[in-house]
């Protein structure tokens, strides 16, 4: 059963790779991007109960034992966001399919967004820090060619800000590995995490975990590092931005969770405690952003940076209560931005603008439309029994229990203020007198589809809370205690 956990990594990379042949047939593209998504679909959820069933699974590439080989690592966190991240996959896809343009399309879009689910799925399941920055690139690569297609004046000036950043922290991360290697000789997570146990985590491996936290939290979109993230989210089509906003920022908060929860939690005094800060002011100047703005697609991409702020939070405070609610909260808010920029998309289809000041009224023509963004603004912001009430309430919990008040406070009002920020789009944009401008009621079809089943998954997801329980208790007992990690991987 080792050998499924391959499968998500597989199926993206073959069919990429078939993909580039057809790219003069758009429906072929369409049938076989569907159909393998969904085959990693249903390869993820069995992955997920073979795990919850039997443990953590291991491969080892080429059979060679860690810590010299390669060896990829599905415990229950890593398996909860490869199922996550495959949903979100397929969504998209079925999203893409009425709403990108054949001069997209026929310029290798499909391919690119395989090969962007191979990154994000490989980086997930990889045990090797080295081969976390290999799949970094391969996901950021294709990321790259999805923002610049189109080719806009707005896409190519932010495409270069974008990546420019990237290449700047993807130079830092080959560094931060290189000391690492140099200090540990190993880089394998496993074996780095019971060396630098053995070693004691001196001064220099601490500088070496901010420098990480540093790398990360450019990707992942920490204050004072997410500069650049709003105007460059903004520019492509809004499957894009669902893809980066529900994926991309979400693997340099895992990286950070892993790294902080099995090579460096030895000085969480300090460590964990800047982290703790940042995390504070990532959902201030989250939320700041979120409320200033009338652009539907701005409102929802600063909420990405408060929700980043929120799940690191929990794993800052590190009790039982908030990395459960961590892992709660990390699952929904990938789900659930995916629903919002679907939705965002939808209504800038129908308006031909995201700017909130130049409609209203759009509940009289699509009311299933409208009540769908109000079920998801709830949802977002954390209110009972919706899928984000739950893992707030746990690192709320969490925050207190670890002496974090402050911060702990500053979580519980941004759940107001980010109900604020994206009731204030159903309130203007939805209720209200219908203006004058023209709108395409022929513009959703196709779309509503990938919508609801994202917001039934929301739903389903709050309501079975106590179905998931056991599955999200094990994923944070990783976290918790790294010593099953390490038995798991090496072994011992």
């Amino acid at each position: 059963m080792n050998n499924l956990i391959i499968l998500p990594i597989v199926i993206p990379f073959l069919m990429g790779i078939l993909l580039i042949f057809f790219n003069k047939h758009i429906t072929v593209q369409k049938w076989l991007s569907a159909v393998a998504s969904f085959l990693s679909v249903i390869a993820s959820i069995v992955i997920v109960q073979t795990v919850h069933t039997n443990g953590i699974q291991t491969l080892e590439i080429g059979n060679w034992a860690p810590p010299y080989g390669i060896v990829l690592v599905a415990d229950m966190y890593a398996s909860l966001l490869v199922l996550t991240t495959s949903i979100i996959g397929f969504t998209s896809l079925l999203f893409a399919f009425s709403s990108v343009t054949s001069d997209r399309e026929k310029f290798y879009f499909y391919p690119g967004v395989q090969f962007l689910l191979l990154g994000v799925t490989g980086a997930f399941l990889t045990g090797d820090i080295f081969n976390l920055f290999v799949f970094f690139e391969v996901m950021l690569m294709s990321s790259y060619l999805l923002i610049v297609l189109g080719s806009s004046k707005n896409q190519l000036r932010e495409s270069i800000k974008y990546i420019l950043v990237n290449v700047i922290s993807s130079a830092l991360f080959v560094i931060a590995v290189a000391y690492l290697y140099a200090v540990t000789g190993t880089l394998n997570m496993a074996d780095l995490s019971v060396r630098i146990a053995d070693m004691g985590q001196s001064g220099l491996l601490t500088v070496i975990a901010i420098l990480f936290l540093v790398i990360f939290g450019l990707k992942g979109a920490i204050f004072p590092l997410y500069f650049w993230l709003p105007a460059s989210y903004q520019a492509p089509p809004a499957v894009v931005t669902a893809l980066f906003g529900a994926l991309l920022t979400k693997v340099g908060v895992y990286s950070i969770t892993r790294v902080y929860s099995v090579i460096f939690y030895h000085e969480p005094s300090f460590t964990h405690q800047i982290l703790a800060w940042l995390s504070a002011l990532t959902i201030v100047f989250g939320v700041i952003g979120a409320i200033a703005y009338w652009d539907i697609k701005k409102i929802v991409i600063y909420n990405i940076i408060t929700a980043v702020g929120v799940i690191l939070f929990g794993i800052a405070a590190n009790t039982p209560n908030s990395v459960e609610g961590s892992i709660y909260y990390l699952v929904h808010d990938m789900i659930v931005k995916g629903a919002l920029f679907f939705l965002v998309g939808a209504i800038i289809a129908i308006t031909g603008t995201s700017n909130l000041r130049k409609f209203s009224g759009l509940i009289a023509s699509h009311p299933f439309l409208g009540w769908m963004f109000l079920i998801a603004t709830l949802a977002l912001a954390g209110i009972p029994p919706l899928s984000g009430f739950i893992g707030k309430l746990k690192i709320i919990q969490g925050g207190f229990e670890a002496g974090e008040y402050t911060i702990a406070f500053v979580v519980l009002l941004s759940s107001l203020l980010v109900l604020y920020s994206v009731m204030k789009i159903f309130i203007h944009g939805f209720w209200g007198e219908p203006n004058k401008i023209p709108v395409n009621k022929e513009a959703t079809k196709g779309l509503i589809l990938p919508i609801v089943i994202l917001l039934v998954l929301s739903i389903a997801y709050g309501f079975g809370v106590e179905s998931l329980s056991p599955y999200i208790s094990q994923a944070a007992d990783t976290l918790l205690d790294p010593s099953i990690y390490i038995q798991a991987v090496l072994k011992e």
